[in-house]
């Protein structure tokens, strides 16, 4: 499978890159997160057997990365929105592949633009609901923390989280809910989904910034994201925090790109139906 190549019909998922790191506190490197999925997406087939499809009969169009600059953060959050945007008023859904967490900021701003009553549906090791981070308001701590301040908590679901400072702590509690609840939560409301890949536990996939043990296997994961949007009108979603320089054997840019193909597959097919 190639994320360039599988598809180049106009399907209604447009894929496009974020390769942005410069609020990283750890390990950077998830700039080349995008890279390295597509890099390694040619290794996978395109039918997936857990969900019986194949990405072949689920059409999507591949943007390429954005050339986003870096230091500031405000200037390429404001080319993601703009690209987000974009796509939306094509009555597309954008498939955003990070780079760090703060990106996924860019996309739900224009989601929340475009559809009123937007909910928010965030998987992750950590709540990022830091108001600030070393006195940064824009930082991948502090992104959910804005989602907040744009859409309200009552519109966030979290799932996964199992880190957190004890001030977010109180906060996380409320956010965090089982896919069950989440589906009663919802209903028809439009949702957007943000996947940072360190939800996964290290043992899966240990190339990531800030990698934290005791987190899903694979297919738990796998059957969460399939289940929210099958049954959810999903309006966006993103993939971020890869770094594939920490994996010196691949393994976790593979495990991306197969995160990336089940949820491209399981959109694109509803999508088709």
């Amino acid at each position: 499978m190639s994320l360039y190549m599988a598809s180049q019909s106009e399907g209604r998922i447009s894929l496009f890159g974020a390769p942005f790191d410069s609020t990283t506190s750890y390990r950077p490197g998830s700039r080349f997160g995008p890279g390295a999925i597509r890099e390694s997406s040619y290794g996978l087939e395109t039918f997936s057997p857990a969900l019986d499809a194949d990405l072949e009969d689920c059409p999507f169009t591949d943007m390429g990365d954005l050339e986003l600059p870096f230091g500031d953060p405000n200037p390429a959050l404001a080319l993601i929105e703009e690209r987000t945007r974009e796509i939306l008023r094509r009555n597309r859904i954008p498939f955003l592949l990070g780079g760090e967490h703060l990106v996924s900021l860019g996309a739900v701003r224009a989601a929340a633009e475009m559809h009123p009553g937007l909910q928010v549906i965030h998987l992750d090791a950590h709540a990022d609901l830091r108001d600030d981070y070393l006195g940064m308001k824009l930082s991948h701590a502090t992104v959910m923390r804005r989602v907040i301040d744009l859409v309200g908590a009552d519109a966030i679901s979290q799932i996964g989280i199992r880190s957190c400072t004890r001030e977010e702590f109180a906060l996380a509690k409320t956010l965090k809910r089982r896919p069950d609840d989440i589906f009663a939560k919802v209903g028809d409301k439009p949702c957007y989904i943000t996947c940072d890949l360190d939800v996964l536990d290290p043992s899966v996939l240990p190339g990531t910034g800030t990698p934290e043990p005791g987190g899903l296997m694979f297919s738990e994961l796998i059957g969460i994201l399939a289940s929210l949007v099958t049954r959810l009108r999903i309006v966006g979603l993103d993939v971020v925090e890869l770094a594939p320089q920490l994996d010196p054997t691949g393994v976790s840019a593979v495990t991306a790109a197969k995160v990336v193909r089940e949820c491209l597959i399981a959109l694109g097919c509803k999508d088709e139906q």
